[in-house]
């Protein structure tokens, strides 16, 4: 009898070591997690949504606001206990945006300080059925061993709250919803109800991606210092709204949304309750918002300091991997890059990956899966060893960027330009100082766009100054900056600065790297201050310094370098009546360049 039941025993610890043996787990191959069959299957997955507790009211309704969550699993984390980390993105576009046209935008034709009245105010349409709030993510990182969780922020589509449009409550319902992930906050089966929802399938690690938008909340969350939070790629990430709605003082629209402002991007999102929307608008946009933005003066205040990651990133502890476009003119690249350097500054595992396109572009896959690997799995990949930046080349492929020590290239060292004159066909740029004082003199006017000035061998309403032919090829790497001496015919002035690869190339195929190498746009009211800016005193030469975006490109070999100054960008700028004298101070005017190899490595 005893025997036997030896027998028995043994028969059974087999069965049982047998059946855990045939359980799904993740699986790792050099350093990232596969595909895993029994995470394939979409059919068996688990979808359900749920609403987390906030710590906040942003409605006025007396009720801590909750954000509505959805949830898609491996059905093993419930049929075999199986806990696996999580991949989160939050947005305020899931249950859709505001439909019109250029009446919803602000009215840009105007002089500077100008009363214009209030663009169109339209209300969104909530699109989306419980429980799926999104598929994004879900096949990439679900049959990989991941969870992924997606959520509404506040005030749009099923989530209480009002959107604030980078108001502290865009970074506390991220962290709620990290914190219930880690059974620190409470999640409910209704939007209303007290029926309790546990996370019990999730092991506390999280990780954060998205673009644009949905690449800003991550790095919102992050700066919370929330606990759980172990990795974010923010992809194209709006990091400070001043930036992406003014420049040195100066008001500029993101590209392709001429007359876009912070209130306007309120309206567009706001897909929130219907009977909430009256006091929301009354309370947040048109006190909150519309005060604080100043279309007026276009000067950094509290207001947009409020909205600046950049000075809310103490607490943050997330391993950091950003992407970005260096061609990106709607989030422009500076984006990135001024998060970047600043975690890196802090000692946090930072990586930045660039390509030559426009906006949105995430990493590789093989990188985000590295990044996520290390962080969220804890597999010891040494992807903390790989290099610190990856960038595309012009002619490769986005899946194959080339590794760099560092971005921006350390061996880039700063060359200065100086100007002499040409107008109104086009001077030239040294590395000479000249010795006459010459000044020359533009003519506002933005019936002419930047590319028809930049290609225009004779126009008075650009100043243009340009390298020799280039007898090798160059590579930029880093910001340009300007250092500019200037009057104005008037009080205020546009001022916009590019650089430019020229000859231009206008055939059809040409690629976006082939012309526009930089750009950057400032008032020149703020000359020496960007929170205080001054009126411009007619004819009287100002001296400002300011840096364009962020670049790495390398300018072919038969190419030539050009510097073009003009003022009012009717892709971005203000549009005052033109007539408007923009005169240069040529010998106290310089551009520094930050090349590969330095003032060596120009060879004319």
């Amino acid at each position: 009898m005893k025997n036997n039941n030896k027998i028995q025993f043994i028969f059974f610890l087999f069965l049982t070591i047998s059946l855990n043996a045939q359980k799904a787990v993740p699986v790792f191959k050099d350093g990232e997690a596969q595909i895993v069959e029994a995470f394939n299957d979409s059919k068996s997955w688990i979808r359900h949504d749920l609403w987390v507790e906030t710590s906040f009211d942003t409605d006025g309704d007396g009720k801590l606001d909750r954000v509505h969550v959805d949830v898609t699993r491996p059905n093993q984390t419930e049929t075999e206990g199986l806990k696996l980390p999580v991949v989160y993105e939050s947005s305020p576009y899931y249950a859709g945006v505001a439909s019109g046209g250029k009446e919803l935008f602000w009215n840009v034709k105007h002089e500077f300080g100008e009363k214009v009245p209030e663009p169109t105010r339209s209300d969104v349409e909530r699109r989306g059925k419980r429980p799926i709030i999104s598929n994004s993510q879900i096949k990439t990182w679900v049959p990989r061993g991941y969870i992924v969780v997606h959520s509404s922020s506040p005030g749009t589509g099923l989530s209480d709250g009002s959107p604030t449009v980078g108001g502290d409550n865009e970074s506390l319902a991220p962290k709620a919803v990290i914190e219930w992930l880690n059974g620190k906050a409470k999640g409910y089966a209704s939007r209303t109800g007290n029926e309790e929802v546990k996370a019990f399938w999730s092991t506390g690690k999280v990780g954060m991606t998205g673009t644009s938008y949905n690449g800003t909340i991550p790095l919102a969350a992050a700066t919370t210092g929330v606990e759980g939070l172990e990795a974010i790629i923010p992809i194209a990430p709006n990091t400070s709204y001043y930036h992406y709605y003014r420049s040195n003082g100066l008001v500029r629209s993101p590209g392709g949304y001429l007359g876009e402002d912070i209130d306007v991007l309120y309206d567009f999102i706001h897909s929130g309750k219907e009977e909430n929307r009256a006091r929301n608008n009354k309370v947040v946009r048109d006190s909150e918002l519309v005060n604080g933005m100043d279309r007026a003066t276009g000067d950094y205040n509290d207001f947009w300091a409020g909205r600046d990651y950049l000075n809310e990133m103490q607490p943050m502890k997330a391993a950091l991997l950003m992407s970005h476009g260096f061609n990106d003119w709607n989030v422009m690249p500076e984006h990135s890059y001024r998060i970047y350097k600043k975690a890196s500054e802090m000692g946090l595992p930072t990586q930045i990956f660039y390509h030559q396109n426009g906006h949105g572009g995430p990493p590789p896959i093989s990188m985000m899966n590295r990044w996520f690997t290390r962080y969220l799995h804890g597999v010891e990949n040494g992807v903390e060893n790989d290099a610190k930046a990856w960038i595309v080349r012009e002619n490769d492929k986005r899946e194959a960027p080339t590794s760099y020590e560092n971005y921006p290239n350390p061996a880039a060292k700063p060359v200065t330009f100086y100007l002499n004159a040409g107008a109104p066909g086009a001077g030239t740029l040294s590395t000479e100082k000249p010795t006459s004082n010459t000044k020359e003199t533009l003519v506002d006017n933005y019936s002419f766009s930047s590319e028809a000035l930049a290609q225009a061998d004779y126009t008075n309403h650009r100043l243009l100054y340009v390298t020799p032919v280039l007898e090798e090829d160059v590579h930029i790497s880093g910001l340009s900056t300007i250092t500019i001496k200037a009057a104005s015919s008037k009080p205020a002035v546009n001022l916009s600065v590019y650089l430019v690869s020229l000859p231009w190339n206008k055939g059809r195929r040409a690629k976006i790297t082939d012309n526009i190498i930089t750009r950057g746009w400032a008032d020149l009211q703020n000359y020496k201050s960007l929170t205080k800016s001054k009126p411009l005193t007619p004819g009287k030469f100002y001296e400002m310094t300011f840096t364009l975006q962020p670049d790495d490109q390398i300018i072919k070999k038969g190419q030539q370098i050009g510097l073009m100054i003009f003022s009012s960008d009717n892709n971005y700028t203000l549009l005052p009546k033109p007539g408007t004298e923009l005169t240069v101070d040529l010998e106290n005017t310089s551009i520094t360049i930050p090349v590969v190899g330095g003032v060596a490595s120009f060879k004319f």
